[in-house]
């Protein structure tokens, strides 16, 4: 695995699209070991597109496509800006609350990035945000999505480690509403310490709320209406992602009126091109788990860790950091799936639950996309807003802390969220 290593930066620095850059140093594992067939990527790369339960991911893509088309992200911004917009930097916060509602619909950090900056970043730059802050806060927030349901890195996670993708579900959604009032609080420090401006000079009115509510409901509804369906078991996690299209689209359609045939269109592209590329490199990442596993890697990794303590608190912290460095260089969906079948049976045989552990290490996969030197999410939020990285960088700093403590939260209290999946699952 050495040949493949090296190859793999080699072709990552060249900056070779990443599904590429994974295949062919993944065949280079074959080439080196005359003994294995060249039959085995190939079988290897079509068994990976034959899981049923791996149908959520391009469902759940287009669904969220479907909604951004419908005004459902309009809406949501407006009830956000309702509930946000008297406190200082209202912008800011406006973000953070309307990841929390966007995660449940986007399920892509990515795409909740690129969303929320195209809409709030330029009326922040025009009432005084600097461009660090703005985009560091649509960046960051966005990582709330990486634990509300549906996220799309839940799915994977569960998939590949063989997880209930509705206890993840459910484990996620305290997460992501304390990380929501994390990066709230300390987006109101930094807009508070520099005179920041409101967007409304009053607090909301109950009515105000209620109005907002009501013209949200059908977008809030969304992720409960999943999590009960896959709960009493109406549908599967790949049945709940042909649902969430079919509500979208009824949503949009025939509530909202706002999608057109343009539109559908659009979102069809969209949804393929989305679809192939996540599909490309889940066909890529199989053969080199097969290597991972031939090579023994899993084991020599989980001699190496098991060494240095035996305590899963412990463990668990080494592992956070080495997936936190591994997702500066690496694009979160392959972390996913090329780290979860090294990492879970280590802390599996530690006695960490398996649910617990997907929630801290989506968290910590999810925040390479916040990491310079190639995080996707902060190329996104940088790229509208034309920010430097490195004004970036700096601004960002207080927000990784916060994220900093709240993984150690989900770490060492786990029982702040644990509660609720094993309440409704058992």
């Amino acid at each position: 695995m050495g040949i493949v290593a090296i190859l793999f930066v080699i072709l990552l620095a060249l900056n070779v699209p990443l599904a590429f850059t994974i295949g062919i140093a993944s065949l280079s594992f074959f080439a080196f070991t005359p003994d294995i067939s060249w039959i085995i990527p190939v079988q290897k790369m079509v068994a990976s597109t034959q899981s049923f339960p791996l149908l959520a991911v391009p469902f759940f893509v287009l669904a969220g496509n479907l909604m951004n088309e419908t005004g459902i992200t309009r809406r949501l911004v407006k009830f956000s800006t309702v509930l946000t917009g008297h406190l200082a930097g209202g912008l800011a916060l406006v973000s953070c609350v309307l990841s929390t509602f966007m995660g449940g619909i986007s399920g892509s950090a990515c795409a909740d990035a690129a969303m929320e900056t195209r809409i709030l970043g330029p009326a922040m730059l025009e009432r005084g945000y600097s461009k660090g802050y703005a985009c560091s806060v649509n960046a960051m927030s966005s990582l709330i999505t990486a634990t509300i349901p549906p996220g799309v890195g839940l799915i994977l996670y569960g998939v590949t480690g063989e997880v209930s993708i509705g206890k993840l579900f459910l484990a996620g959604v305290i997460p992501g509403i304390l990380m929501c009032f994390i990066l709230m609080g300390t987006s109101w420090a930094i807009a508070k310490k520099r005179n920041y401006p409101v967007e409304n000079q009053n607090p909301p009115t109950f009515k105000e709320v209620l109005v907002a509510f009501k013209d949200s409901i059908w977008a809030l509804m969304f992720p409960v209406i999943l999590i009960v369906g896959i709960r009493f078991g109406l549908f599967t996690a790949s049945e709940a992602g042909a649902f969430a299209v079919v509500y979208a689209y009824f949503v949009g359609r025939f509530i909202y009126k706002e999608m057109t045939w343009k539109g559908l269109w659009e979102v069809s592209k969209t949804t393929l091109s989305d679809n192939g590329v996540i599909l490309f490199i889940i066909m890529a990442s199989a053969i080199l788990g097969y290597g991972i596993i031939y090579d023994k890697v899993p084991q020599s990794i989980a001699g190496v860790i098991s060494g240095v303590s035996s305590n899963p608190h412990v463990i668990m912290l080494i592992i956070c950091a080495f997936i936190f460095i591994a997702g500066m260089f690496m694009e979160g969906t392959v972390n996913t799936l090329l780290l979860t079948p090294i990492f879970l049976p280590i802390v599996k045989n530690l006695g960490v639950d398996p649910v617990h552990f997907g929630i801290v290490f989506m968290t910590t996969v999810t925040l390479g996309g916040m990491t310079p030197p190639v995080g996707t999410a902060m190329y996104s939020a940088c790229a509208i807003l034309k920010c430097p990285i490195d004004e970036y960088t700096k601004e960002s700093i207080p927000f990784f802390g916060a994220i900093f403590v709240e993984l150690a939260i989900l770490i060492y209290l786990p029982q702040i969220f644990m509660w609720l999946p094993n309440l409704v699952f058992g």
